[in-house]
C-alpha cells in the first residue's frame, strides 16, 4: 500500500470521526447551519471512499487498453466529488430557504458550539496534511480533497459566528442565512476542484512555469548536442509526460546520440519524480535557432571531428 493510499484511508478515518462530532451537534440542537455542516461531511465521506478507489485505479500499471497508465483516474474522482458538492449545496439552499420562512432558535447553542468547534480543529489540521502532501506527491485526489475538507473549516467558523451572534442579536434568521452562505463558499469549492479536474483531463499545463524549468534543465544536461525545440509537458495525476526534439550534429554515433538522452532523462526525473520521457533525435539541419540552445555543445570535445566520430584519432590521419 503506497502513502498516497494509506492517506486516503486516513481522510476516511478523519471524516467519520468528523461526522459523528458534527451529527451530535445537529441532534443536540436543530440548528440549519449545522445541519448544512453535518451534510457536507457527509459528502466528504463519500468523496473519501471515491478517493480510495481512483487513487487505486491510478496505482495500476500500464496495460495493453491504457499504454500511458490509469493516472487520470484521480481528476475523474475530482470531478466526481465536485457534482457530489453541487447537490450538498442544493440540499442546503433548500434547508435554509426552509428555515428563513419559519425561523426558531437552536436549542443548547453552546454543547453544539463545543462539538462543532472540535470538529473544525480536526479538519483544519486534516485538510492542510492533505494539501501540502498532495501537492508534494503530485496527486490531484489528495489535493481536491484537502481543499473540499477546507471548505468544512470555513463552514465551521461560520456556525461558530451566528452561534454567537443569535443571543446578543436575537435574530432567529441569521442561522438559516449562514446556512446559505456556507452553501454559497461549498460551490465556489466545488467549482474550483471541477476546473483543476478538467484542467487535467484536458492536459492543461497546470504550472506555466514548467516549461521554462524544462528547457533550463534540458540546456544545462545535454553537452554534445546543440539544441532542443518543440519542447512539450503534460501531466497526469503524479506522472510528467515530457517529449521533444533534439539536434544533434550530423553525422554523430547512434552511441553517442544515446549517452546525451540518457544524461537529459536523468537530470529530468531528478526534477519531475515520477516521469514518462520521449526524444525524437534530429541532425543539424533541423535546426530551428531557437528555443533551446545548449551553451556548452562543444564540451569535452576538441574538434568538431572528435564530436562526431569520438573513437577516432583524426590527427594522425
Amino acid at each position: 500500500m503506497n502513502r498516497t493510499i494509506k492517506t486516503a484511508w486516513g481522510t476516511l478515518a478523519v471524516s467519520l470521526v468528523v461526522l459523528a462530532l458534527k451529527l451530535a451537534a445537529y441532534w443536540m440542537t436543530g440548528s440549519i447551519a449545522l445541519y448544512s455542516d453535518a451534510l457536507e461531511t457527509i459528502v466528504n465521506v463519500a468523496a473519501a471512499v471515491g478517493a480510495l478507489i481512483a487513487l487505486w485505479v491510478s496505482a495500476q500499471p500500464a496495460d495493453a487498453n491504457h499504454p500511458y497508465g490509469h493516472q487520470k483516474a484521480e481528476y475523474l474522482s475530482a470531478i466526481i466529488e465536485g457534482g457530489l458538492v453541487l447537490a450538498t449545496a442544493i440540499l442546503i439552499f433548500q434547508e435554509a430557504w426552509i428555515g428563513w420562512q419559519h425561523p426558531k432558535a437552536p436549542d443548547t447553542p453552546l454543547l453544539g458550539l463545543a462539538l462543532n468547534g472540535s470538529a473544525g480543529v480536526i479538519n483544519l489540521f486534516w485538510a492542510l496534511l492533505l494539501i501540502r502532501n498532495g501537492k508534494q506527491w503530485k496527486s490531484p485526489a489528495l489535493v481536491a480533497g484537502g481543499r473540499h475538507i477546507l471548505t468544512d473549516v470555513w463552514t465551521t467558523i461560520a456556525v461558530l459566528i451566528a452561534f454567537a451572534l443569535i443571543p446578543v442579536t436575537g435574530w432567529l434568521r441569521l442561522d438559516p442565512a449562514i446556512g446559505g452562505l456556507v452553501a454559497v463558499n461549498i460551490l465556489w469549492a466545488g467549482y474550483g476542484v471541477v476546473r483543476e479536474a478538467v484542467a487535467g483531463l484536458m492536459d492543461e499545463v497546470s504550472d506555466p512555469e514548467l516549461i521554462s524549468r524544462l528547457d533550463r534543465t534540458i540546456a544545462g544536461n545535454a553537452s554534445g548536442a546543440l539544441e532542443a525545440h518543440d519542447v512539450r509537458a503534460r501531466v497526469a495525476g503524479n506522472t510528467t509526460f515530457v517529449e521533444f526534439h533534439l539536434v544533434v550534429p550530423t553525422g554523430i554515433t547512434v552511441g553517442r546520440a544515446h549517452e546525451i538522452c540518457d544524461h537529459i532523462e536523468h537530470a529530468l526525473r531528478t526534477q519531475l519524480g515520477q516521469a514518462v520521457i520521449n526524444i525524437h533525435i534530429e541532425p543539424e539541419e533541423k535546426a530551428k535557432h531557437g528555443d533551446v540552445i545548449i551553451p556548452d555543445r562543444h564540451a569535452h570535445v576538441k574538434n568538431r571531428e572528435e564530436l562526431i566520430y569520438p573513437q577516432q584519432d583524426f590527427r594522425s590521419a
